[in-house]
């Protein structure tokens, strides 16, 4: 019998969603729709931070255009699940320009949220 195959890491999803979400750079109207505010956020906190975001964990519309979470990733580790990760609230106006951004919470990767 031949011995088992090691399992392949497969990349993480986060990472490749959001460089697929930063592609076009096209700037998202309220009427643009949320798929367009994330791939601005993404494109323009990562420009910012000097580091490509993961993920983003949360959109909502506002009166003046968007607010999205978006999962950061800080200090890479070994073990991954000791890297720390950062999560922050960017705000975007109707045009989807960055203005406004801070970070909420730092977090080990392999956190769970106790609630």
């Amino acid at each position: 019998m031949a011995a088992a195959e090691p399992a392949k890491r497969r990349p993480s999803a986060g990472r490749s969603t959001a460089r697929r979400a930063a592609g076009d750079g096209a700037a998202p109207s309220r009427s643009g729709g949320a798929a367009r505010a994330i791939r601005s956020a993404v494109e323009q906190l990562g420009s910012l931070l000097g580091r490509a975001p993961e993920s983003v964990s949360a959109i909502k519309p506002t009166d003046d255009g968007w607010d999205a979470d978006v999962e950061v990733l800080e200090l890479e580790r070994v073990p991954e699940t000791t890297s720390v990760m950062a999560t922050y609230r960017v705000t975007l106006d109707k045009e989807g320009d960055l203005v406004a951004y801070e970070r909420k919470r730092r977090y080990t990767r392999g956190q769970i949220d106790r609630r």
